[in-house]
């Protein structure tokens, strides 16, 4: 979780919401990204698709089904579907968002049974450490936005 807690920290610094993803196969880091969908003006540039596209061109092949995700926030409808499709087997979430998070909090995307394959979901991993720098990140934003109006 450190090194994707490193790559959310990036996007922080670029400007973007902080949220960092780490693949690993047999314990080995395979892929990591950060998000990019202001820097690429690309919607779907979050995180974890990101780094689920570096892990499928590092493996030939799109089916991850040996690999795990680490990830700082709880991912969205999105890429919670990306995840079940391209077959990880386990996610592991740093910090919950209930505001629009797919893997448990308003939705439950990688567990839903009716879908061709369950992710196994171990949260709270460096909790409070992703749950800060994602605080943080939101209370300079305001009070950038504040400083602007003045």
């Amino acid at each position: 979780m450190q090194a994707a807690l490193n790559e959310a920290q990036k996007a922080a610094e670029a400007g973007e919401i902080p949220v960092g993803a780490v693949i690993t196969k047999d314990g080995i880091i395979i892929s990591s990204a950060h998000n990019e969908t202001e820097t690429r003006k690309d919607p779907t540039a979050h995180a974890e698709i990101l780094a689920i596209r570096q892990a499928a061109k590092a493996l030939g092949g799109w089916r991850l089904t040996d690999c795990c995700m680490f990830v700082t926030a709880e991912p969205c409808s999105m890429c919670a579907g990306a995840i079940v499709w391209s077959r990880i087997k386990k996610l592991y979430i740093g910090t919950m968002d209930p505001k629009a998070g797919a893997c448990g909090s308003i939705f439950n995307i990688p567990q839903e049974r009716k879908l061709n394959h369950y992710v196994e979901i171990e949260s709270g991993l460096m909790q409070e450490e992703c749950s800060s720098l994602m605080k943080e990140f939101f209370k300079q934003l305001r009070n950038r936005k504040l400083e602007e109006k003045q």
